[in-house]
């Protein structure tokens, strides 16, 4: 049966993001697509996510970045053709916990210092952005000047929601095999946190050294492989 590695984005992302990713899985001879995540909250991220899944057929590889990781925990719930899961700089969190709540027992990330609320239509919470000025250093320290600038400016708001909402489902990590990408020199998610989730979820851990928040970007050959080698042990 086939398989497809589907890429889905954190927040302050699109699917650019995997620009250097989806060249080197297809040069693998891998099936590859990047999923729009919504940034609207936690389920509905995932509930999105999931509909997407079921509707392609075979068999799925999910791999989520940041704040896709939890996204990619949610759909992989209820979308049964998926069959592995690969977490990059991530977070990775259990039934009844949320992204903030999983990360509060570790120092704070430079991030949480660098957002930008905005108001938007049907909410009561805002939305963040990251202020342009401290994209570079909270978000992306190891790509080009000009890669940072144009992730500073294409930047898509997350919803508040979507941080504090405790996960409503039973992850998927429970009943699928997983991979850890950590980016030892990361900004925006705390490394230790990572490390700990990557324990906590029984994931194979790879660490890239230096690597910041955006080591897809910064590091696609790395990342790229693990996702390779994910596939490739699903058969």
């Amino acid at each position: 049966m086939s398989l497809t590695v589907l890429l889905v984005h954190g927040a302050f992302a699109d699917g650019s993001s995997w620009q250097k990713i989806i060249p080197r899985l297809q040069a693998a001879g891998l099936t590859t697509a990047a999923v729009p995540n919504p940034l609207r909250g936690l389920s509905f991220d995932g509930e999105y996510v999931a509909s997407y899944v079921s509707q392609v057929p075979g068999d799925v590889l999910l791999v989520g970045h940041s704040y896709g990781g939890p996204v990619i925990t949610y759909a992989s719930s209820t979308a049964e053709n998926v069959k592995g899961l690969v977490y990059v700089a991530s977070f990775g969190l259990d039934k009844g916990v949320s992204v903030l709540e999983s990360v509060a027992d570790f120092p704070e990330s430079e991030l949480s210092s660098s957002l930008q609320p905005w108001t938007f239509p049907g909410s009561e919470q805002p939305e963040f952005s990251i202020q342009a000025d401290k994209y570079k250093s909270a978000f992306a320290g190891d790509v080009t000047d000009e890669e940072a600038a144009t992730g500073a400016a294409n930047q898509r708001p997350a919803a508040a929601v979507g941080l504090g909402e405790p996960l409503a489902v039973e992850p998927g990590w429970k009943r699928l095999p997983s991979w850890w990408v950590l980016s030892e020199s990361d900004n925006t998610i705390n490394p230790d946190s990572q490390r700990a989730a990557a324990e906590r979820l029984g994931a194979t851990l790879t660490v890239i050294e230096g690597g910041s928040h955006s080591i897809a970007l910064s590091r696609p050959d790395e990342v790229a492989a693990v996702i390779i080698a994910a596939a490739e042990s699903l058969g």
